[in-house]
């Protein structure tokens, strides 16, 4: 739409002698010049990370400091392969094998320690070589288990 056709008709005539002498209007060089100069100065250039306040740094750099952190946690927690060795609870009198969670066992209000001859052959899944000759054996071993008798951890006493 043009401006002419919007504004009302009287104002027409008037507006179009307006916008033709404007046009013969040059502002010099040097004024040009001497303006784009005085903006600069009072609205300096910035960089894209200005644009950011220092509490939204904050934030970014905890959020990242948290992602990092959790992604470093969760490496290091990473669950084992098939096969591999099970994760061993460091005690006093030897090393236990946990069979459950560390967060089971530790929930667990009123473990009791047993001992028991394990056949060679259940102990096989642990990583507890297993041959022909010795499979018939039993292994004299403790083990940690809860107040609702499920066993949480197992250590080994003697190996035949």
């Amino acid at each position: 739409m043009n401006i002419d056709q919007a504004a009302d008709p009287a104002l027409a005539a008037p507006l179009a002698a307006l916008r033709g002498a404007m046009q013969a209007q040059h502002a010099p060089p040097a004024l040009e010049n001497a303006l784009m100069a005085a903006f600069a100065t009072r609205f300096p250039t910035r960089r894209w990370y200005h644009a950011f306040s220092p509490r939204q740094w904050r934030v970014g750099a905890g959020s990242t400091a948290l992602v990092a952190l959790t992604a470093l946690m969760l490496t290091l927690q990473a669950t084992p392969e098939p096969g591999a060795a099970p994760a061993m609870m460091g005690q006093d009198s030897g090393a236990f094998i946990a069979l459950e969670s560390a967060e089971r066992i530790e929930q667990e209000t009123d473990p009791r320690v047993l001992e028991a001859d394990v056949p060679r052959t259940a102990l096989a899944a642990l990583g507890l070589p297993v041959s022909p000759e010795n499979a018939g054996d039993s292994v004299r071993a403790e083990m940690l288990v809860g107040a609702d008798g499920a066993p949480l951890a197992l250590r080994l006493v003697s190996l035949p």
